[in-house]
């Protein structure tokens, strides 16, 4: 085999399939064969040309689940065998990998976002990115990166037992975040305001979903312990200062490429902790897998859609204008 398959996108709005080498794996890769990709809120931006910094054409795809084809000599990888993939390549060297924290690696490259990711029939990744599933289906270890977005920022918030968590924004990442806040023993309420998309609050055991159009302060007067924005929408981004409780924390979870501002008298006022959440670490990661293992996490429930790599370019489309009952969409590759 000197080619494989791969979904391309040439440019905003238009995927296709090509030809391309097989990789060659450098001495501390591992060549990996794609089981099953998550198409994520990422993947629909670069398709509709709204992810900042982005060059095309691309080959989307960061969560993965793939089997080892080839690994370096000396390494413990067992050919065959099912991992998850961390898509954040980090250099090692920087002050943000110095003190451990290679999420935010000044040189950081993601796959399927700074270089070719896992919409391909083989593909090369670093060793040490690789994260080992014993008995985990390829399904399972396809939601494992974006429930770690959310374990992840549950830790940045500090989250404890008893506190009271704001979740705005019922996507996966959403749901990834009050998953973990409930497992931490949190009382959690997810907002948003599409009123069938917060129903998916019924996937996270003793969480409570507030309708559409219902203030979240009329919920908790006091405001609340910690709150998520997982929207990536700059005017719920503001609004959402307004109910973190006195003394509590806010949590950026979602992003957007534009400015966000606040009333600092407010934000002084409450002593208010501001946090940014950025990918997650290997940490993370672990934290996710322990969750599904020990059955914590609805991973059938969570995957809604699925498509092959010769329909994906049509669907891909039609999910990024229709997500009405999306909330997970694989790529499965036989």
């Amino acid at each position: 085999m000197t080619t494989v398959d791969a979904l391309v996108c040439v440019e905003p709005g238009r995927l296709r399939l090509e030809q391309r080498p097989v990789p060659r794996p450098g001495p501390e890769e591992a060549l990996v064969r794609p089981l099953r990709v998550g198409i994520c809120g990422t993947d629909y931006h670069i398709f509709e040309g709204t992810q900042p910094f982005l060059a095309y054409p691309r080959v989307m795809g960061h969560e993965l689940a793939v089997e080892i084809v080839e690994a370096p000599a000396g390494s413990d990888l067992p050919l065959g065998e099912v991992c998850v993939v961390n898509p954040y390549i980090a250099c090692g060297r920087c002050i943000a990998c110095r003190n451990g924290k290679p999420n935010c690696c000044v040189r950081l490259s993601v796959l399927g976002v700074h270089q070719d990711g896992g919409m391909t029939g083989l593909l090369s990744v670093p060793v040490g990115n690789l994260v080992r599933a014993p008995a985990m289906t390829p399904d399972q270890c396809a939601t494992v990166e974006f429930l770690a977005i959310g374990a992840h920022a549950v830790r940045r918030g500090a989250v404890t037992a008893g506190d009271r968590v704001l979740v705005v924004g019922a996507g996966p990442i959403g749901l990834g975040t009050a998953l973990f806040a409930r497992l931490a023993g949190a009382n959690v309420i997810l907002y948003d305001r599409d009123a069938e998309r917060a129903q998916a609050v019924g996937l996270i055991a003793g969480a409570t979903v507030l309708p559409g159009g219902t203030d979240p302060s009329e919920a908790q007067g006091e405001g609340f312990d910690v709150v998520f924005d997982a929207t990536g929408s700059a005017r719920a981004m503001e609004k959402g200062f307004d109910f973190v409780a006195h003394g509590g924390r806010y949590v950026f979870v979602g992003l957007v490429s534009e400015s966000i501002t606040f009333m600092d008298p407010d934000f002084h006022r409450k002593e208010m902790t501001l946090l940014a959440s950025r990918n997650a670490t290997s940490q993370d990661f672990e934290r996710v897998l322990a969750a599904i293992r020990d059955g914590n996490v609805a991973v059938q429930r969570l995957i809604t859609h699925r498509t092959r790599p010769a329909d994906a370019a049509r669907d891909i489309s039609r999910w990024a204008s229709n997500k009405a009952g999306l909330i997970k969409a694989l790529v499965v590759f036989e």
